[in-house]
């Protein structure tokens, strides 16, 4: 059943996807480290106590927010929403994450 928020099917798991600050990664860093702000789905969560929605997923590039844990997890409606264009007005991806089209390493 595919769910919906925001007008947004929800990633599944499998999922790739972006951040938008990967199209802010100049060509060399894409060379350095070509998986920068690519992430996996794995799925979403329930918070116990408050009940909110989480995205989980496993960064595909070394980042201090998943030291010393598996998953890395952020608020689902903040997952799901769009850019900030006012702070970030260079910015071209909509979305805050979007499925990424192109190849991992």
């Amino acid at each position: 059943m595919e769910r919906i928020i925001d007008g947004r099917e929800i990633f599944k798991a499998g999922d790739i996807v972006q951040h938008f600050k990967r199209e802010k990664m100049s060509e060399e860093d894409l060379a350095n480290n070509p998986n920068g702000y690519l992430y996996k789905i794995i799925g979403t969560s329930r918070h116990t106590e408050n009940k909110e929605e989480l995205m989980i997923y496993l960064p595909l590039y070394e980042t201090d927010c998943t030291k010393g844990v598996d998953y890395a997890a952020r608020p689902l409606e903040m997952f799901m929403s769009e850019v900030d264009h006012e702070k970030y007005p260079e910015v071209k991806q909509k979305y805050r994450f979007e499925l990424y089209e192109g190849k991992t390493r």
